[in-house]
């Protein structure tokens, strides 16, 4: 597998991983151009468990990072030490990762996930459940929350920021949820829907596709 670039995603990226969190694992590969010449296209994604890393085909990537979606986005964003395969080819993407990003794209993607963590949570009712279950609660709710706050953030300012820099506010906002206060994530994810509605973003109407797809052809002709 020719990988250009893989990493530490996820919870331990965000400062947010507790003694039981895995360790979440997102990468980038290129198969040999010729693959795509035949009958039948080569499989685009591979996901394995222990460990837990799932690893795109750049074509996918660029696709799914178009669209910016915030997994697959933060690769492109990670502190430095949390890179454990950075090549000259994975550096060039990193230096273009602005060139995904637009703006209504992004706002729909984070407000999209958040909006699906919170019916996760909604549908658990009045929080009088198992601890396992509580557990589970926390974590969509502190997640809901991150999604925002990142979401904002890249739409105001054009920076992800993957090191949050006050984890344990997080953390105390998913207990809160999980005691039984779902009202509060409801009222985050309307907060937030809000600050969207009422900002200036530095984004622009569209991504820079001439851009990616010019770095997506020198990884293709790399690989031929």
């Amino acid at each position: 597998m020719n990988i250009l670039l893989s990493g530490i995603i996820g919870s331990t990226a965000y400062g947010l991983a507790g003694p039981e969190s895995d360790i979440d694992r997102l990468g980038i590969f290129a198969h040999s151009t010729e693959k795509f010449h035949g009958l039948h296209l080569p499989t685009e994604t591979y996901v394995t468990n222990n460990p837990d890393k799932t690893m795109h085909e750049v074509g996918k990537y660029c696709r799914l990072a178009l669209s910016c979606n915030p997994t697959v986005s933060e690769l492109m964003w990670l502190p430095e030490e949390l890179y454990e395969e950075l090549t000259e080819l994975g550096q060039e993407l990193i230096s273009i990762r602005r060139s995904f990003l637009s703006k209504n794209r992004t706002r729909d993607a984070y407000l999209g996930y958040a909006t699906s963590q919170f019916k996760r949570l909604e549908s658990r009712g009045d929080g009088s459940f198992s601890a396992d279950t509580r557990k589970r609660t926390a974590k969509h709710a502190r997640h809901l929350m991150r999604l925002c706050h990142q979401g904002y953030q890249l739409y105001v300012t054009g920076e992800l920021e993957i090191r949050l820099n006050e984890p344990q506010k997080f953390i105390s906002f998913g207990k809160s949820v999980a005691e039984g206060d779902i009202k509060l994530a409801q009222e985050m994810l309307e907060y937030y829907e809000a600050r969207f509605d009422a900002a200036d973003t530095v984004l622009p109407d569209k991504p820079d596709e001439e851009i990616v797809e010019r770095w997506l052809l020198k990884v293709r002709k790399e690989f031929l």
